[in-house]
């Protein structure tokens, strides 16, 4: 299946209605048509203007909304076709994480990679590339597609792989959905024993801690990650909790996720994120992770997914919403460059509210625009105030470029083109292979 033309592209017409899509992190795409993505492969020809795939929308910035073009909808993509003896999954793009952990785990198979939610689709891991906690052992989850079927806006669909269309199977990974729609994967998963992990649980008092334990970890355990008191200074800057874990040897009946606690019914007009709830939070999670805790019998669901456990928590950064800034940065730099963005924070009076720091490893991922390098990955939130956000975004763009690092654009609303260039110095290669059916307000504000 090198190209096929999907039957009857030629007679059906798509049908849209308006856009309600919006990202995780309250940005929304202003003038565009909402179509089904079945209805967008009967006919791709007959949609005017550009268009970009949006699947479960959390994505934080706008790297996921076109404005003025084509939201096409691919949550409708859903159905699990296959996991066969090996572990290979055969799902359309629209199947989310969660759907397919469900039917893969009691048969023995966990997802290779996974961010920190399980509501994101198949479509949306590859084309962001995502990253998790075992980056260092596994790398990123497109090493571990085995091939996708994509569907460009002239009616062809491509089966893309290291051996077919090799070009487009590397742009497409990381690719922010600017080559076309990916219909359908085949996702290489890996074996568990079990729904349980052995987790280890340590507190440390500053950066050289995080450090330290960091680098005696990543040998013995396959997710690794830590939380970051944004608002700790002086000696204790960088202080936190270092989560590090195995998938355990022990069987178990797979059970349902815990339901959502609900959080808020509505979205407040304002933050409630300031320095006084911020500060109650960190001295809560501070005192209930004081001790070390080792070799701990959990469940993988709040181990992997701790916020989807909180329905709608996004909405506690009120109606402007908040904005994500995650970088890496080389090792050999990443105690100071790390120091210096965290003292950037404090300089601004902006304090992050939840606040990730971990290693990337050395395991490449085939995607042209794959945001992980070797190094120290920082992740901030913080609830958007405007131009003082976005000074102190500059701020951070500039500390990480000036140690040699990159920012991460999946997470990204402001970039210039000047931090995705130095961030992405190839990216003309990566262009060459976008559909020129596709754009998204992202891809209009850095490359034009």
């Amino acid at each position: 299946m090198a190209e096929a033309t999907l039957p009857g592209a030629a007679e059906a017409r798509p049908e849209p209605r308006l856009s309600t899509a919006r990202s995780w992190g309250g940005l929304a795409a202003r003038g565009s048509a909402a179509i089904d993505a079945r209805d967008w492969l009967r006919n791709p020809r007959a949609v005017i203007g550009p268009a970009l795939a949006q699947g479960a929308g959390r994505s934080y910035g706008d790297s996921g909304l076109i404005d003025q073009g084509a939201m096409i909808d691919a949550r409708g993509l859903d159905r699990i076709e296959a996991i066969d003896a090996n572990g290979i999954a055969v799902a359309e793009a629209g199947v989310s994480l969660a759907a397919l952990t469900a039917q893969a785990l009691p048969r023995g198979w966990f997802l290779p990679v996974t961010p920190g939610t399980r509501f994101v689709t198949l479509g949306g891991a590859l084309a962001n590339d995502v990253h998790g906690k075992n980056h260092h052992a596994l790398g990123t989850f497109g090493r571990h597609v085995e091939w996708f079927d994509l569907a460009r806006s002239d009616g062809r669909v491509l089966r893309c792989s290291p051996a077919e269309n090799a070009g487009l199977y590397a742009a497409t990974i990381g690719g922010m959905g600017l080559t076309g729609l990916v219909t359908r994967m085949a996702l290489r998963m890996i074996p568990v024993k079990g729904p349980f992990m052995r987790q280890d649980t340590l507190p440390f008092a500053s950066l050289d801690g995080f450090f330290d334990i960091a680098a005696a970890s990543d040998g013995s355990h396959a997710y690794t990650v830590a939380w970051i008191d944004s608002l700790a200074r002086g000696a204790a800057l960088g202080r936190g909790v270092f989560f590090r874990a195995n998938h355990a040897d022990e069987p178990g009946e797979v059970t349902a996720p815990a339901r959502a606690l609900p959080f808020l019914p509505f979205t407040p007009p304002v933050s409630l994120l300031n320095p006084i709830t911020l500060g109650a939070f960190n001295r809560l999670y501070r005192f209930a992770n004081r001790r070390d805790l080792r070799d701990a019998l959990v469940p993988y669901q709040p181990f992997f997914y701790p916020l989807d456990r909180v329905s709608g928590w996004n909405r506690a950064y009120g109606l402007r919403g908040l904005r994500q800034h995650q970088s890496v940065v080389p090792k050999a730099v990443a105690r100071e460059a790390v120091a210096e963005m965290l003292s950037a924070t404090h300089r601004a009076g902006q304090a992050s509210f939840l606040t990730v720091l971990k290693l990337f490893g050395d395991v490449a991922s085939p995607g042209l625009m794959s945001f992980p390098m070797p190094g120290a990955t920082l992740t901030l939130d913080f609830p958007h105030r405007g131009a003082r956000t976005d000074a102190l975004l500059g701020e951070l763009d500039r500390i990480a470029i000036a140690a040699g690092g990159r920012v991460n654009p999946y997470k990204d609303a402001r970039m210039p083109a000047a931090t995705f260039e130095a961030s992405f110095p190839h990216w003309r290669d990566f262009a060459r292979h976008i559909d020129p059916g596709f754009s998204s307000n992202f891809w209009r504000r850095v490359a034009g």
